[in-house]
């Protein structure tokens, strides 16, 4: 879609597609891809046969996915006791929020969603301001390579975090379960003691605020070049 939204926006594609993507609709649709393809469970997922042991899908066509993540909960170390209206979260969903938040709060968040909003507000504003200051490390795609390739770039660079994010935890309680129309595996994925004793809230932070950071300055280059 990547590449899609791109070919709209330089009129190589017509905004009478197939998609229904206008310029407008793709521009919104770049922003949001950009940002996900640097989200490690985006890129990764886990496969598991129907005794819930890990296994390879090019090896095993039964091979049940975990959805990147979103069909699994994650129980890490640093995690609070649960109280009444607490849930365990899920696996992808930490990626997408509470290792966000972490860039503002210390330790992990249990305030409700609005709450913890106005109160990391101020704090993001400082970080967008320094994000968009401080050039990246190794954020610029190599001259020679045309923007449609830029995606397939950014997911394979990605991956080996993606795989880290799942070599950090193992899983428990796998087995089946029915998802819509199709069938997932679902269970626990609890944080492994790491071999440097960090936390993985704490190296999952320090992913999320590397790739963002990327990601925006990214994202910027490639509206520069195809408008």
């Amino acid at each position: 879609m990547i590449p899609f939204c791109i070919g709209v926006l330089q009129g190589r594609i017509p905004e009478q597609n197939e998609r229904r993507v206008t310029k407008p609709v793709a521009l919104i649709l770049l922003a949001h891809y950009v940002a996900d393809i640097h989200q490690p469970l985006h890129v990764g997922a886990e496969y598991f046969d129907e005794q819930g042991r890990v296994v390879d899908p090019d090896n095993d066509k039964a091979a049940l996915g975990d959805e990147g993540g979103n069909t699994f909960t994650l129980e890490l170390s640093d995690d609070p006791p649960r109280r009444r209206g607490i849930h365990k979260k899920k696996f992808h969903g930490f990626w997408d929020y509470d290792a966000v938040n972490a860039l503002f709060l210390k330790g992990p968040g249990t305030l409700r969603k609005g709450e913890m909003q106005e109160l990391i507000q101020p704090h993001k504003r400082e970080l967008i301001h320094q994000m968009a200051t401080h050039e990246p490390n190794n954020w610029r795609m190599p001259p020679n390579v045309p923007v449609d390739s830029y995606a397939e770039m950014w997911a394979d660079e990605i991956l080996p975090i993606a795989r880290e994010a799942y070599a950090r935890v193992e899983f428990a309680d796998v087995h089946m379960q029915q998802e819509d129309d199709r069938i997932v595996a679902t269970g626990e994925a609890v944080e492994k003691t790491a071999a440097d004793h960090g936390l993985y809230r704490v190296w999952a932070t320090n992913v999320v605020r590397d790739e963002l950071h990327k990601a925006g300055w990214r994202l910027a280059d490639l509206l520069e070049k195809i408008l």
